[in-house]
């Protein structure tokens, strides 16, 4: 019995340790005019970016876009939209700023 209480003890702190809002985002690009494609405003590219950080990075480590193809992405994100309440215009900023405009 002692075994099974201290394994939900220490399963609880691992989730509620993974699902902080303490994530750097130091590291994430910060669009300029130079990431401007045809498809992506400047100011798109930005609120997909402080989307990305408010909604992705409450349960998990945020990525570097880079870290993955603009192809990646467009399959990652609506899987992960699906946990949110993200809307449809919202999930489209945040692929937006993690695909670099792509």
């Amino acid at each position: 019995m002692k075994k099974a209480f201290l394994g939900v003890v220490i399963l609880t702190t691992i989730l509620f340790a993974s699902c902080s809002k303490s994530q750097s985002t130091s590291s994430l690009y910060v669009p300029t005019s130079a990431d401007v494609t045809p498809t992506a405003t400047l100011t798109d590219l930005q609120q997909g970016r402080t989307l990305y950080i408010n909604n992705c990075g409450r349960c998990h480590g945020l990525y570097s876009p880079d870290n993955f193809t603009p192809a990646q992405w467009k399959t990652v994100i609506p899987s992960m939209a699906q946990n949110t309440s993200l809307t449809s215009a919202q999930v489209t900023l945040l692929t937006k700023y993690v695909t670099r405009g792509n």
